[in-house]
């Protein structure tokens, strides 16, 4: 069997919460999550507001460690979070964004600004990519983020709702982009609201429900649990 190039195992995320000044209290925003990613697949990761969705990607992504449990990726393996505005530094502009993007996943200096070439046409942006990015509307930061993460080669593509931001046009181009991604064998984890775009892109999934794992197989099963819970 292959290994997995992700491996979740028994993950808690914890936050501790005032209320008032002397009354504190914790909450898990995740609590001893496993799931294993293998290469190559689509792996989708569904739930309504507040599950932990966006928590666990960001784990994925290594932005953030578990307070308890441990998250293994396959040595040598590089992975780009696709998060609207995630790691963005609004005083600079899109471009120098998205050269310091590219630098940190591996490519050199000169590397970055050649694909700037590339992220700055598929961006749509015009003059707007050599502009702060403070003055990006959530459409803009979306088309940025995307163009970013899909034009710079990585192992693993951490998808987190971006293409539900944006004009019609270039959701469409951005969903055509991701397909010949998935095609091509990228390993994807996709974190949708959407049902019909998890069951139509994704060949397992898992469902969180406030930090806790709900289902956890092919899609079709966990959607069924979804709707049913």
């Amino acid at each position: 069997m292959t290994l997995p190039i992700i491996n979740v195992n028994n993950v808690t995320i914890e936050y501790t919460s005032r209320v008032g000044f002397f009354k504190r209290f914790k909450h898990k925003a995740l609590d001893d999550v496993s799931f294993e990613v293998q290469p190559g697949e689509v792996f989708g990761i569904l739930g309504g507001n507040g599950s932990g969705k966006s928590t666990l990607l960001k784990v994925l992504g290594g932005i953030l460690h578990p307070d308890e449990g441990e998250i293994l990726v396959k040595p040598g393996v590089s992975r780009a979070l696709l998060s609207l505005g995630l790691g963005f530094n609004p005083e600079l502009t899109g471009e120098d964004n998205a050269i310091i993007s590219s630098m940190l996943n591996g490519y050199s200096k000169k590397q970055a600004q050649d694909l700037c070439k590339d992220i700055a046409e598929y961006s749509e942006l015009g003059h707007f990519f050599y502009q702060p990015v403070k003055t990006y509307s959530s459409g803009m930061k979306s088309r940025l983020a995307f163009s970013t993460a899909v034009l710079t080669e990585v192992d693993v593509l951490l998808v987190d709702e971006v293409l539900s931001v944006g004009d019609k046009k270039f959701k469409q181009k951005a969903q055509e982009t991701l397909s010949e991604k998935i095609k091509g064998h990228q390993t994807v984890v996709f974190v949708s609201h959407s049902e019909q775009q998890v069951r139509k892109l994704c060949d397992r999934s898992i469902w969180l429900k406030d930090g806790v794992l709900q289902a956890y197989g092919p899609t079709a099963e966990v959607i069924s649990k979804y709707n049913n819970g």
